[in-house]
């Protein structure tokens, strides 16, 4: 995520991302642990997004995908480790 974003913007993302993936997995969190998968998230999608595209300046909704998608898979493994 970019400058441009800003603090509250990147948590507004990771909230939103957090929420999203937590739906997507049927999984039952709270407000806090959403914005931590988000935010977590993001830093996962980013970081992969960055290795397999070369590119890092996703603007407010790449930022959304990328973050939300990491979210998903930040669940997904964890899931397979607790399980």
């Amino acid at each position: 995520m970019g400058p441009e974003i800003g603090f509250f913007g990147m948590l507004m993302i990771g909230l939103v991302a957090g929420y999203i993936a937590e739906k997507v997995t049927a999984s039952d969190h709270g407000l806090l642990t959403n914005l931590l998968v988000g935010i977590a998230g993001s830093f996962v999608g980013g970081t992969l997004a960055q290795q397999i595209f070369g590119y890092d300046d996703y603007g407010f909704w790449g930022s959304m995908l990328v973050a939300t998608l990491g979210a998903i898979l930040v669940l997904f493994v964890w899931r397979r480790i607790r399980d």
